[in-house]
């Protein structure tokens, strides 16, 4: 076996030689010398990446243990050899500078999925959206305090019920000071009591809320609690400052807002693009903010996919049939859609997946001259749109789709008849300004 290994060796040292350097046949076993010996065919010297591969392969193979020979075949020794070389191949490719690996990738379609924030007006990236948030809603403390703590409170506390039980608590305190502002026991509010560490203090932005309304803290003693001879205890109290029971409807003001406020939530950037008439129009190069998926779920993706066939062949009921289906639609978030007009152009717009079919038909409507004018959108395979209620990924429309405008016929020859000119696009003007090339 190891004399096998030699002439492995000694063979790869004959194919790796430099091209100016002698090849060297291996060392072998004194031979009868034919009468008749051909010259060898010049070959090609392999790559640098092949020699490394070849010379990590060689040296693995030396450093194995030199006992007993395995008991397998000559062909199965070489079959190991090859995988290693491969395996090393494989790995030196892996590990070229990008310049160096594969030109002509496609750019992605869009570079991501941005938002628009409703107090700033600022275009920001998916991963920036929560940090701008909180980084305005931080600014507008200076514009209005209670504004701003309501905001807080209600955006960045996930938990719904506890806002909604926290929210109502609240509203009770300030409730309770409007409608006896006479009684001194309702402007305190005891910070270590049961109910308010339970539902109140948990709450982020609850704190700010108290202080922008009036309240202060502070440091008093509670009467009956003491022993005799000795002061009474201290704790620390919310209290309402007295010049705020001058302007009573503002606290009722506050506590109205409170109860109606909703989360601040940044609106999705539909990045509308208008593009030439292009056969690449069913071509899509999505980026990971797309998809739904963590690091570890696309791992899975690969084990589930492999499980597929297996589960084909089993008798699944319809609760597990729609389960799987539900599982498939949640791998994404977004879905980028473009509408391909009869004139070629495409309008592409980024859209979440599970808004409905009617949102699409809006975004279509806004970007015509002329909006009035009826049509029908058609997905892939010439499936007509109808039901304008369903989301896009009940309708197989996720995360990319190409879909074709179709106009009323009857309309269309209504207005041919009546010898109207058409502009050359039923798209807005300033959307043909800006129109690129996909």
């Amino acid at each position: 076996m190891r004399k096998f290994f030699q002439e492995i060796k000694a063979d790869l040292k004959f194919k790796t030689a430099g091209p100016g350097q002698k090849l060297s046949e291996p060392s072998r076993a004194p031979r009868e010398k034919p009468k008749a010996e051909a010259a060898p065919k010049p070959r090609q010297a392999p790559t640098d990446e092949a020699q490394m591969a070849a010379a990590a392969a060689l040296a693995r193979l030396e450093l194995k243990p030199k006992g007993k020979a395995p008991s397998c075949s000559q062909e199965s020794i070489k079959n190991q050899v090859r995988r290693e070389l491969m395996a090393e191949a494989a790995a030196s490719e892996k590990g070229l500078p990008e310049e160096e690996k594969e030109e002509g990738a496609a750019a992605p379609s869009v570079s991501g999925v941005y938002f628009i924030c409703p107090l700033t007006g600022a275009v920001v990236r998916k991963d920036q959206k929560e940090k701008h948030l909180r980084e305005a809603i931080q600014a507008y403390f200076s514009v209005d305090p209670v504004a701003a703590s309501i905001m807080e409170i209600h955006t960045f506390n996930k938990d719904r019920e506890k806002v909604r039980v926290g929210v109502e608590t609240m509203a009770k305190y300030l409730d309770n000071i409007y409608l006896h502002p006479e009684e001194e026991k309702y402007r305190k509010i005891k910070l270590h009591n049961k109910v308010f560490q339970e539902r109140i203090s948990c709450l982020e932005g609850a704190q700010k809320f108290f202080q922008a309304v009036g309240f202060e803290e502070k440091t008093l003693p509670v009467p009956g609690q003491g022993k005799e001879g000795q002061n009474s205890p201290e704790e620390q109290f919310y209290v309402l400052k007295e010049e705020v029971l001058a302007r009573l409807e503002d606290l009722k003001d506050c506590k109205e807002q409170l109860l109606s406020s909703e989360p601040l939530r940044a609106r999705l950037d539909r990045q509308l693009r208008v593009f030439q008439p292009s056969p690449e129009a069913a071509r899509f190069e999505l980026p990971d903010d797309f998809y739904n998926l963590s690091a570890d779920e696309i791992r899975r993706e690969q084990r589930l996919r492999t499980e597929a066939v297996e589960k084909a062949s089993m008798l699944r009921t319809r609760a597990m049939r729609e389960k799987e289906e539900q599982r498939e639609m949640r791998k994404y978030n977004y879905t980028l859609l473009r509408v391909r007009f009869p004139d070629g152009y495409i309008l592409q717009g980024t859209f979440y997946a599970r808004e409905a079919v009617s949102v699409l038909y809006s975004f279509v409507r806004e970007a015509l001259r002329d909006d009035w004018l009826p049509f029908e959108l058609l997905g892939p395979g010439g499936l007509k749109l109808t039901d304008e209620s369903l989301a896009f990924n009940e309708c197989g429309l996720v995360p990319s789709a190409l879909l074709s405008l179709s106009w009323d016929a009857a309309v269309m020859a209504d207005i041919e008849a009546a010898g109207e000119e058409q502009p050359r696009s039923p798209l807005r003007p300033e959307l043909l300004a800006r129109v690129q090339t996909l």
